[in-house]
């Protein structure tokens, strides 16, 4: 549900879901959207008061995101493109064959498909391949950020890969980490500063002081690796 209230001379346009939590969260995305997580039985009224007072914040959340437009423009998938694997660019290579497979070498990141001018197959063929070099790499990032947890005494999370519109990571009330696929292609800090972020919301459900002195005591310097997330993706 998008909704809007005047902040001064802006106009701060939001949208509002619902989720099982206590507590009411604004977030601003990349792409200068705000979204609006509050209670269920949270008051329309009450929401936009909420957002008002956070309107500076917001304000100067959106600013940020802005210098980084326009995004990356979206790719054709045909030889000779640049791509990304752990903030690394790589010449893309089409190449007809039987067998479907993608290889990196040097400094080609080469996909072999039947019907290399079919775009469409490149591109689900590059996806898996993503998509299955994430899986493996979150998985020890998380094991191995989990070890900066342990007088938390974390359990390793699930971990669930899926592709998010507006979102690199998310940790969901029972205890799931979800992460981004598109992460992979970001430099390996990168990636470790999404996981702990989100393994400190098994410890703090929300953006709190508390949560934000947790992640500085984890990662110091965090700030660093998520400006050069949101540079290299956005």
């Amino acid at each position: 549900m998008q909704e809007q209230i005047s902040y001064g001379n802006t106009l701060l346009e939001f949208s509002v879901s619902r989720s099982a939590r206590k507590t009411l969260a604004i977030e601003v995305h990349p792409d200068q959207s705000v979204q609006v997580i509050a209670p269920p039985s949270a008051d329309l009224e009450d929401i936009k008061q909420k957002v008002l007072k956070r309107g500076s914040w917001i304000v100067k959340q959106q600013l940020y995101f802005e210098q980084f437009l326009p995004r990356t423009p979206e790719r054709e998938y045909v030889s000779g493109e640049s791509h990304l694997y752990l903030g690394r660019k790589y010449l893309l290579k089409v190449r007809q064959s039987v067998d479907k497979d993608v290889k990196l070498r040097g400094g080609e990141l080469q996909v072999f498909v039947p019907q290399p001018e079919n775009n469409d197959m490149v591109r689900r063929q590059l996806a898996d391949w993503y998509y299955q070099h994430a899986r493996r790499r979150f998985s020890e990032s998380i094991r191995d950020s989990l070890k900066k947890f342990d007088k938390y005494q974390l359990s390793e999370p699930p971990l669930i890969i899926k592709r998010m519109a507006k979102r690199w990571g998310s940790c969901t009330p029972n205890g799931n980490i979800i992460l981004n696929p598109e992460i992979i292609k970001a430099p390996s800090k990168c990636i470790e500063y999404v996981v702990i972020h989100e393994l400190c919301h098994l410890i703090h459900q929300n953006h709190s002081r508390q949560f934000y002195h947790l992640q500085s005591e984890i990662m110091p310097g965090w700030e660093k690796w998520k400006e050069r997330l949101e540079r290299t993706l956005i």
